[in-house]
């Protein structure tokens, strides 16, 4: 029987996350196949230097304090505080003196190395001595076994345990999420960005294969593996790739829809969506531009931004917060539950993506399952997911997607060359399948050509 060993380390450790790849980890962990006469597929963590199998990948009840959502929250704040200070920096005596500008930095390194920092390196190493088999429990690997790299692994310090892993004659596969780190550094903090280059050259010395998350990515990435080993040893490596899937896992019933969001939708004008981390890469400062062209040209639209505070956009956080139409026809949530998102999805008019580069776009099939109309820059990946169902527009025109709201305002009519009621896209028990099976064509053929030598 073949194993898969799927990965999903930083999950395990970060609970609470529940940005896009922490989402994918999620749900392809929930719906893996079950256990058949052929196949096993076993959620893994490394931890410490040693592989456990995955019992619950999210925290047990507990009636004591629940220190990975403490942790969470810490990092939460640790990141709105770092925004307030730079947001803090262009403001008078400030912006005026690089020697006030040093006195307020010393005091914010000091009060978040004591109140921020301390803390949350105690929550983790009180989290690590969490009791191991109260969530997972050692796991005894064996050759044969492949070793999925599902998690954002670039995070992690467990290259020696994998290495030791491919010696033991365990596979290793790596899924690739998106190559922006290298492709389009500047929209990533330079950490990241040294990170993800060490991992890549790691991954593209160590992995037997890559499954990206879309054509797209699959073909970028065998273009990067290829200038950094060369065609020779791209040989014995494969490429493939799975689509996502589209359903929100954290939906609870009993959790209210935001009062705010409610309050929103209770007037009867177009609300457009948009749905993202809030960082450069995703391009809010030309939505905000597009929709003020479209204000000022007297649209009754109104935008609503859902994503958590991200780096890099102090500037447009501080340009939201003065706009003069927030909370008229702007409006930001960066905290929503999955039960207020299912409701943002279900009310809106449409969904507004205008990012530069993505691996993906999740919220894209979120939204149309449910029914939503997506418009979305002219990116390949968005062709790709999107086809003719989205209309796209020119990222160098903001004035191209002020048409397209005010169109529809006007006329109420999507202008998508076919109806999304004909839309079908994959749930994530399809999606989670579909990685298998194609993980397990190509280790198959791998293990047959291996036979056909040692004949």
């Amino acid at each position: 029987m073949s194993r898969l060993l799927v990965d999903c380390t930083y999950v395990y450790d970060h609970p609470h996350d529940n940005s896009g790849i922490q989402r994918v980890v999620r749900n392809v962990i929930r719906e893996l196949p079950a256990k058949d006469r052929e196949r096993e597929c076993i959620p893994v963590v490394m931890l410490q230097g040693k592989l456990y199998e995955v019992i619950s990948l999210a925290p047990l009840p507990s009636n004591g304090l629940d220190l990975a959502d403490l942790r969470a929250r810490l990092v939460q704040f640790a990141n709105l505080f770092w925004l307030r200070q730079r947001t803090l920096e262009r403001w008078r005596p400030f912006n005026q003196s690089i020697w006030a500008r040093r006195c307020l930095y010393i005091a914010c390194r000091l009060f978040a190395l004591a109140c921020l920092n301390l803390p949350i390196r105690i929550l983790d190493r009180l989290l690590r001595r969490e009791p191991v088999p109260a969530r997972s429990v050692p796991l005894k690997h064996r050759a044969g076994d492949q070793l999925v790299l599902l998690d954002s692994s670039w995070h992690s310090g467990f290259f020696p345990l994998a290495e030791q892993l491919k010696r033991d004659g365990v596979g290793i596969i790596s899924v690739i999420y998106d190559l922006i780190p290298l492709t389009h550094p500047q929209f990533c903090d330079a950490g990241l960005v040294k990170v993800f280059n060490h991992w890549f050259d790691w991954i593209a010395r160590t992995a037997d294969g890559y499954i990206a998350i879309s054509t797209t990515i699959r073909d970028q990435v065998r273009q990067e593996i290829v200038r950094r080993i060369g065609e020779q040893a791209l040989g014995e490596r494969w490429f493939d790739y799975f689509h996502l899937g589209s359903e929100l896992d954290l939906i609870d019933a009993a959790h209210p829809v935001d009062p705010n969001l409610l309050r929103l939708f209770e007037q009867p004008r177009p609300v457009f969506l948009m749905v993202s981390t809030i960082e450069p890469r995703k391009n809010h400062t030309y939505l905000l531009d597009a929709f003020e062209q479209a204000w000022a040209a007297g649209s009754q639209a109104r935008l609503c931004i859902v994503g958590k505070i991200g780096w890099k956009c102090e500037a447009l956080i501080e340009r939201i917060q003065r706009h003069p139409q927030l909370d008229s026809r702007l409006f930001m949530f960066n905290n929503l539950a999955d039960q207020s998102l299912e409701y943002a999805y279900q009310h809106s008019t449409a969904l507004v993506f205008p990012s530069y580069v993505e691996g993906f776009g999740l919220p894209l099939v979120e939204a149309m399952q449910r029914g939503l109309p997506a418009m979305g820059s002219d990116i390949p990946v968005f062709r790709e997911i999107g086809g003719e169902f989205m209309v796209y527009f020119d990222l160098d025109d903001p004035q191209s997607l002020a048409n397209l709201v005010i169109d529809m305002e006007h006329t109420g009519v999507f202008p998508a060359q076919r109806n999304l009621d004909q839309w079908q896209w994959l749930s994530w028990r399809q999606a989670s399948a579909q990685l298998v099976e194609r993980i397990e064509g190509h280790v198959g053929e791998v293990i047959v050509d291996r036979e056909t030598v040692c004949e």
